[in-house]
């Protein structure tokens, strides 16, 4: 064990009323944990991480822990708060290949579930711990959804989701790769074919349009179409994103892992304004990411990017175009970052399943959409969120379709 895990994990004051985990959204026993490594039982610390949260080992990694955890954690109101990603990442790294994960019983039921990103892979740890039959339909060859088609992979190694799909298929889980559901196979089709439920995670892959002249020519591209596979994109050396989010960083620091010479964002507001975390924009400037701020782009060229300058109105706090004539910022490639929402696949296929005029899946709090026997959650249903606010979703949907089925056979 790491020197620096030891340190850290001694630093634990062991709070009676632990901030951290209060600020954590699914409730990581973190003193508990923290205390059952220090009492030389890393095996124990790896078992309550795990049912606690089946994505343990990926959201130490790419949580956002200085607004949650460690943002709470009362050393850092005088000093530095406790590393406790770092810990808890040691543990559930080491943990995740040894631990023995067996269901307590055999259950009758089969339970479908459409998409293996987070949210799915969450639903289906726990569903088959319970005993449940369970079968992954994924429209891509691997399992992952935004961990692994939209993460990079110096942010989130996507070895630990072959791990993590190592135990699924020893917990009896069936993987159907390749497998669009909605166009071909349908929902219908599942139910017809002894399916008792079946759960929609399927994320939100569809990118927003700025919608201005240009953005149909050769050189531009979208966010999280270019995440999927970088090495395909033939982006030249200069590089400019449009957009300022966590996404738009991932892209231009991959970018210039990918060969390109000069990488800038643009956005209209100022560094303070942008929806990044700091943390990333500020591994973004280590890496080189240049920024062109308050610049709003009004037309994508053969040259690059043309656009008006903007100013903020510091009593309303609006950005306004200002009376400068317009620039262009000249580049090779445009990667349009400004957000995405989910593809139509499913409930444009689906008699029952109501969505709202985002294209979100309309479900109650439980995670039951109209549509008797199916149930979702994840971005499908809220949007682009974090990997944990996902878990914490399907921890509580995961339990709501247990119910359900369970009442199916008197269980």
């Amino acid at each position: 064990m790491s020197k620096h895990v030891v340190d850290e994990a001694q630093r634990c004051l062991q709070c009676k009323k632990p901030a951290c985990r209060k600020g954590c959204p699914i409730d990581t026993p973190i003193p508990e944990f923290i205390n059952s490594l220090l009492g030389g039982d890393i095996r124990a610390s790896g078992e309550m991480l795990f049912r606690n949260n089946p994505l343990s080992v990926i959201c130490s990694l790419v949580c956002p822990h200085e607004k949650q955890c460690e943002g709470n954690c009362i050393l850092g109101k005088k000093s530095n708060p406790v590393h406790i990603s770092a810990i808890e990442n040691y543990i559930s790294d080491y943990s995740l290949d040894i631990m023995d994960l067996k269901p307590k019983e055999k259950l009758e039921g089969n339970i479908g579930i459409i998409g293996a990103g987070p949210a799915g892979i969450t639903i289906a740890f726990i569903l088959a711990l319970k005993g449940y039959n369970i079968t992954i339909f994924e429209a891509n060859d691997r399992i992952g959804g935004v961990l692994r088609y939209g993460i990079p992979e110096f942010r989130l190694p996507k070895d630990i989701l072959e791990r993590l799909k190592y135990k699924l298929v020893r917990l009896g889980v069936t993987i159907r790769p390749n497998t669009l559901i909605g166009p071909v196979l349908t929902v219908e089709d599942l139910f017809r074919d002894g399916f008792d439920a079946l759960f929609i995670g399927t994320g939100v892959w569809k990118p927003k349009k700025i919608n201005i002249k240009g953005e149909s020519l050769g050189h531009v591209h979208y966010a999280i179409d270019y995440l999927k596979n970088p090495e395909v994109y033939d982006l030249g050396e200069k590089v400019c994103i449009v957009g300022a989010g966590n996404v738009a960083m991932d892209v231009a620091r991959t970018a210039l892992r990918k060969g390109a010479k000069e990488v800038s964002i643009m956005y209209r507001k100022g560094t303070e304004d942008m929806p990044a975390r700091e943390y990333e924009i500020q591994y973004a400037k280590i890496d080189g990411v240049k920024f062109e701020l308050f610049k709003t782009p009004v037309e994508f060229t053969k040259q690059g990017v043309r656009y008006v300058k903007t100013e903020e109105n510091n009593d309303e706090g609006e950005i306004n175009n200002t009376h400068n004539p317009r620039g262009i910022f000249e580049c090779d490639s445009v990667i349009v970052s400004i957000s995405q929402g989910p593809k139509a696949n499913v409930v444009s296929n689906t008699k029952g399943i109501e969505i709202s005029h985002y294209g979100l899946v309309i479900t109650d709090e439980h995670g039951r959409t109209t549509r008797e026997g199916v149930f979702a959650s994840g971005d499908v249903v809220t949007g682009a969120k974090t990997v944990v606010e996902a878990v914490r979703f399907s921890k509580e949907v995961a339990e709501v379709i247990h119910q359900y089925v369970a009442k199916k056979y008197d269980l």
